[in-house]
Order: structure tokens, then C-alpha cells, then sequence
């Protein structure tokens, strides 16, 4: 990702994390697998479809996860 609409709208979405407090960092042990993360890009737009502005989500992929392995049933 090279072009500078996207990677402001990247940088926004990080600010927003740290804005809100909702990501921690943690150290993960040996035996824990993360969850990844993935980027998701859209484009708003107005009334007659244009473009008006690049939206950035940083979202996890939580559909990875393995019962047993990654949680137990709740």
C-alpha cells in the first residue's frame, strides 16, 4: 500500500485505537497462537457516487480460532 490517501487513512484508524484505549499489548507465551489481524479499505461516497473519502478498519480475524485449542466452549 503506497498511495498516501490509504496510508492516512491507516494512520487515523491506529490513532483511533489509542484515542479510545481499546488495544493493550500483551506478551503472548509459547503455547498461545495470536489472532491475526487484516485491513479492510472502502471508499465513501456522496450522493452521486463519488469518492469522497478512504476508510481504513484494522479488524481481527477471529474466525481462525480453534474450540479447544484457541477457547474453550462458553
Amino acid at each position: 500500500m503506497t498511495d498516501p490517501a490509504w496510508i492516512e487513512s491507516m494512520q487515523e484508524e491506529i490513532l483511533q485505537f489509542k484515542r479510545m484505549d481499546v488495544r493493550v499489548l500483551v506478551p503472548t507465551p509459547d503455547t498461545i497462537s495470536p489472532l491475526t489481524l487484516k485491513w479492510i479499505f472502502r471508499n465513501k461516497h456522496d450522493e452521486e457516487q463519488t469518492a469522497i473519502r478512504n476508510k481504513s478498519r484494522l479488524v481481527v480475524r477471529g474466525y481462525r480460532q480453534e474450540e479447544g485449542l484457541d477457547f474453550e466452549e462458553s
